[in-house]
């Protein structure tokens, strides 16, 4: 052993020990391999984003419209004009005021806060045909033509609105022949609607 070195050593070793103690001081283990912690955080936060000004001035029915936040749906604030009309078309004007609000664009703070949606434009909805459930609502395409996230964001808006009959579910049917189904929004469609398509069954009566 060269007993020049050895004070050298010596000092190195100290030195490395009382850098170890200073960094477990402050919280930070002293490593010499790179820590994997997974994945960082979502930036999206998904948060309510704060009305226009133009939203603001305008008079009508409030109401919450589901958008897609993430992989999620979230509710957001509406403001929806309903015509003057016969008690028994009233669900469908209101149907077809959300129905609007879900294909509109979201303005561009909604956008910033991470908000998009999958409803196609220039759909329309009415009201029941003969044999249909008096509560039927028919889209201008099909259910089960349209993306299961579209799907999730009508189904959960109309069912939580005046458009539906105020269980949680909403009886949908399309420009065709085929019965109307009775679609439910479910915590599970809420959290993942790209993947999960609401329930649906068969919907009695006439």
């Amino acid at each position: 052993m060269n007993v020049r070195t050895a004070p050298r050593r010596t000092r190195g070793l100290l030195a490395a020990g009382a850098l170890a103690a200073l960094l477990a001081g402050c919280g930070i283990r002293a490593t010499e391999v790179p820590t994997d912690f997974g994945p960082a955080p979502s930036r999206v936060r998904c948060s309510p984003a704060a009305p226009e000004a133009s939203t603001q001035a305008e008079r009508g029915l409030p109401v919450q419209v589901f958008l897609l936040c993430g992989s999620s749906l979230v509710a957001v604030d509406r403001t929806v004009r309903v015509p003057d009309g016969a008690a028994d078309s009233r669900r469908a004007l209101v149907a077809q005021g959300l129905l609007d609000e879900l294909s509109r664009e979201p303005s561009t703070a909604e956008q910033q806060t991470g908000y998009s949606t999958r409803v196609r434009r220039g759909m329309t909805v009415g009201g029941p045909r003969p044999g249909d459930p008096k509560d039927t609502l028919r889209l201008s395409t099909a259910p089960a033509d349209l993306t299961s996230a579209g799907l999730a964001q009508i189904v959960c808006t109309f069912s939580d609105s005046a458009a539906a009959e105020g269980d949680g579910s909403v009886i949908l049917g399309g420009p065709d022949d085929a019965r109307p189904r009775r679609y439910e929004c479910t915590d599970e469609v809420r959290s993942r609607p790209g993947e999960e398509e609401p329930p649906s069954s068969e919907a009695t009566g006439g």
